[in-house]
Order: C-alpha cells, then structure tokens, then sequence
C-alpha cells in the first residue's frame, strides 16, 4: 500500500514510537517569535535548561508588534534578541530586517521539501506549501523542540482536497480556500493534514499555494500540504542550486516527496472551480462563507491588506491593479502591510506603493500586528474590517470589531466603495 506525503516525512523522521498512535520526530525547523516563545525561554531559563539543540535549526524573528509599542512589548522583543545572541543563532531578525514570520522564513529559503516545521503560531501550516510537514504547537512542545529538537505528534491521517476546473478571473487562491472551508467546516480537517492537489493547484505559483495551506488550521487541520513541483523547485532555486546539476534535477529529487498514487486518505472532497466566484466571511468563524454578491452593500469602516496569508508582491499587484488611478472612500481607512523589507522595495521598484499613497492608503512597514489586534490597525468597538488576513473570530482585531475575510482584489473593491464589493467589474 502506498504512502501519503505526511506519512513518508513522518517515516523518515521518526525518533521514537512512544505510545502506539503517537511519534517522536526529529524536527528540522524550529520557528520562532517574540509573543509565544519568550514565554519558553524563560520557563527553560527558571529549569537551568537555558540551551538550544542546534543554533542552525532555529530561526527568530520579531514581527509581530515592530517597532515596541509599550514596555511590555519592548520587554517581549529584548528577551528574544538577548536569548539568540547568547545562543549565536544567527538567523534572528530584529528591526529593519524582520517580517511576517510566515512570508519571510519561505523568502530566505528555510524550508525544503521533505522537512519537518514547528513554531508556537496557528498558521506554521503555510509552509506545508514546499512539501513540507508544518505545524504550530504549543508552549510545552515548543520548549522541547528548542532543547531538544524533537515533537511529538499523532501518526498522520490525509484528507484531500482535489482542485480541478478553470479559474476565472477575479477569483483565486484566498476564494478556492475559504470555499473549502465553508465545506468542510472548521472541524472538518481536525486531527488530518489536508493535501492540497489536482491540475489547479499544480498551476499556482508559491504564494498561491502559501495562502492554500495558511487557512488548513481554519478548517481545524494540524497542516496543509501541496506536491513539491517544478514550481517548488524554481522558487528555492536561489538557494539549492550548489546542490543540484539543475531545477530538473531538483525536481526529480523532490519527487521522492510526492504521495504515491496508491496512498489512502481518509476523506477526499472535489472542488470545480468553474464556477466559483469570489467569496467572502460572515460572522465569528471561518467557515461561515458566503458569495461575494450576497455580502455586497455590507458597509466597512476599514481596509487592511497584508498578513501571512495575504501580503506577498503577488497580493500587492492584485490590489493595486483594482485601485489604480482611483481614489478609496472617504468613509474608509485603507491600510496596506508589505509582509517583509523584499515585498515592500519590490513594490516601491514597480510603482505599487505610489498606486496605494494615491489612492489614499496608508502604508504600513512589515508586521502582524493588526491581524491579531495587537497594533498597526486595531478595530474600535463596532467597527467593520474588509480584510486579507485569516481569522473573523470575535474581537480579533480589536474587542467588539467584525471582520470579513477576503482576497486581495475584494479588499481593494471595498475600500473603493466603503461596502463589500464584488471585485470583477474593477479587474476588466
């Protein structure tokens, strides 16, 4: 019998089978960020277990409030920079150099086909995109995995979701997900990895596949995954090509990654995007979707558009080719967050930043802060976000605030009209 992608990198990873049904790994990236780890180092600090399994493994970053807001947030921020440079990680990212966790770790090429991921962040899933298993866990696990670079999970089960059709225009990988969502539910995934394939998903580029496996966690799924590809292997070219004779032979090597066609899944759901058109969120969970069209005339108050999900050059082009040459309502507050230092000098080089200044945006440098209500966009009471991020839960972007996920382009036309908008007339 076959193996899925999980089950051949949990395989090659096994360190030990403690119980039956669960599995020691030996993890190759240890992801981490000034809210949920510093809480670690300093539990493994109060231990006298201030130690790390491998500097090179570990990679750190500050993005979540950048620059501190308060003491509290600076006090955050220092124990992280004190803890890596007591440790020599060098892949810690301070002001100036950080981003979105999520956008820059796959932009600086940590992540391989193959490799196992955790970080104490819900959305680690994105990197399953590369062919990787990735996975946010908690402060326990987190802790161990930097002293000892191992986790613990359940032995893997494998739900697919096969994409076929063609796109149209105006809809895209934020749309196909949030509809997934909407038919699996947010505990349709739960316990699974969703492996993302099918003749669509083969044609997306990397950040299409990134927004795919953000949002798997909102269906309730421990990763999201897709098959290392050409497409993988031209994206990592920069940083893999003293391994390989060629990206051909890249992708030879990755296929040993790829689900085997025999594999068993435990629920496979068939998606036809033919007639899919962009959708959007309704109330305090992600799986309430709906079209586009049924949302339209839903007054917002703000606009925000970056994130992990939704913050790469791609997403940036996608919206500003909706609001160039034209100016955003009076009503709304238009918010633009390049995910990292690299998105936001390619915008600049090609022009998108002026689209969005004139437009009427206020631009942003790279952090997470408004998605979790933390800073750099938070919501007053009662007031209506349009946005790219990944969660509506209650108060998530400010206590007593709404959110509406959506695509880029669906943001863009809402922060022209200062209502839900369906975004296709602005992209003829």
């Amino acid at each position: 019998m076959g193996q899925t992608i999980t089950e051949k990198i949990f395989a090659a990873h096994l360190r030990d089978t403690p119980t039956p049904g669960n599995m020691v790994l030996d993890i190759d990236v240890i992801m981490c960020h000034e809210i949920t780890t510093p809480i670690a180092i300093m539990d493994l600090m109060e231990k006298g277990m201030d130690r790390v399994c491998d500097p090179k493994r570990i990679k750190a970053v500050i993005d979540h409030v950048t620059p501190a807001k308060d003491s509290k947030t600076a006090t955050q921020a220092k124990i992280m920079r004190d803890w890596a440079r007591r440790h020599n990680i060098e892949d810690f990212f301070d002001i100036g150099r950080n981003g979105v966790c999520h956008a820059l770790f796959p932009e600086k090429g940590f992540i391989r086909p193959g490799n196992t991921v955790i970080m104490g962040d819900s959305h680690t899933c994105t990197h399953g995109a590369f062919g990787a298993f990735a996975a946010g866990v908690g402060t326990t696990d987190l802790e161990v995995g930097i002293l000892k670079g191992v986790c613990a999970f359940r032995a893997p089960k494998s739900l697919k979701v096969e994409v076929t059709g063609t796109l149209p225009k105006g809809v895209g990988a934020k749309d196909i997900i949030l509809n997934v969502i909407k038919q699996l539910t947010v505990n349709g995934g739960t316990d699974m990895v969703i492996e993302f394939c099918g003749p669509v998903i083969d044609a997306m580029n990397m950040a299409s596949r990134m927004t795919l496996c953000n949002m798997a966690v909102e269906a309730g799924a421990t990763s999201g995954v897709c098959q290392p590809d050409q497409v993988t292997a031209e994206y990592l070219w920069p940083f893999i090509k003293d391994e390989y004779a060629s990206i051909e032979a890249a992708t030879e090597d990755f296929s040993k990654w790829r689900s085997d066609a025999d594999a068993v899944y435990e629920r496979t759901l068939n998606i036809d995007v033919a007639t899919l058109i962009p959708q959007v969120t309704y109330g305090y969970k992600p799986d309430c979707v709906k079209d586009v069209t049924e949302m339209e005339g839903t007054k917002v108050d703000q606009v925000y558009i970056g994130s992990c999900t939704n913050g790469r050059i791609e997403d940036l082009r996608e919206a500003a080719a909706v609001v160039k040459g034209k100016t955003i309502a009076e009503t709304v507050r238009g918010i633009l967050v390049p995910a990292t230092p690299k998105i936001y000098s390619m915008a600049l080089e090609e022009g998108l930043i002026k689209i969005f200044m004139d437009s009427g945006f206020c631009i942003m440098n790279p952090t997470c802060g408004a998605c979790l209500g933390m800073s750099s966009g938070v919501l007053a009471e009662g007031e209506v976000c349009a946005s790219t991020t990944n969660r509506n839960f209650n108060g998530r972007m400010g206590k007593g605030g709404m959110v509406h996920l959506m695509s880029p382009a669906s943001a863009a036309a809402a922060a022209l009209t200062g209502t839900i908008t369906d975004p296709r007339p602005f992209l003829n």
